[in-house]
């Protein structure tokens, strides 16, 4: 019987790294990212069991503006369209299943720019200097869960990884001490290393982006 492997993307990393300029990152970039990866002389002798997707749905409540008043809709935030539009387009892509965390809204913060330039022990703000606090949950777990569940019901032998982010050590870790060879994929990105130490193999290639 033949091994396999799967592909775990850590979309908001992925997208970050793929993205170019002005331009979001496409279905089309990570098509070209997944056979890239797929082709890869260390995985030529196993077969893909699945691609998994990773990020948060787009926040669409409705929540009063301080100050200025009024509402602000994120649904109909640019942003939205395109992230509902990226995750069908993911969504129809062969052996890929997308699994989505959710955003949720905390209130107002202050703009960063606005701290750095305050003077004193007072702080004068418009609406102007205020965005909206905005937090991702239930991705990070879901990659864990997924690692946890390949490694344990011995569906992998290898885990492709792809990821610049150190949090996910522990799952890395786990999956090694159950026996799968854990391969990272940081697209370029600087890694601690922790990362290096706790994979098997980290996979140094140029991603490939659309115009």
């Amino acid at each position: 019987m033949v091994a396999s492997y799967a592909i775990l993307i850590d979309g908001g990393f992925a997208k970050r790294k793929l993205q170019s300029g002005n331009r979001s990152a496409t279905a089309d970039d990570f098509r070209s990212l997944v056979d890239t990866i797929c082709h890869r002389p260390e995985l030529d002798r196993l077969r893909l069991h699945r691609v998994y997707y990773y990020d948060a749905a787009p926040l669409e409540s409705t929540e009063r503006r301080p100050l200025k008043g009024g509402m602000i809709e994120f649904s109909k935030e640019p942003l939205v369209g395109r992230s509902k539009q990226l995750f069908m387009q993911l969504g129809r892509q062969p052996w890929m299943a997308l699994r989505l965390g959710e955003l949720s809204f905390n209130g107002w913060a202050i703009q960063s720019k606005k701290l750095h330039k305050a003077q004193g022990t007072s702080l004068e703000i418009s609406a102007d200097d205020l965005k909206p606090a905005i937090t991702q949950k239930g991705v990070d777990m879901r990659i864990g869960m997924d690692i946890a569940a390949l490694t344990l019901k011995k569906q992998v032998a290898v885990i492709v990884l792809v990821t610049g982010d150190s949090d996910f050590v522990p799952a890395m870790k786990f999956a090694r001490r159950e026996g799968a060879q854990l391969f990272l994929a940081p697209l370029g990105h600087g890694i601690k290393e922790s990362m290096r130490e706790h994979s098997d193999l980290v996979l140094d290639f140029e991603v490939s982006k659309h115009t």
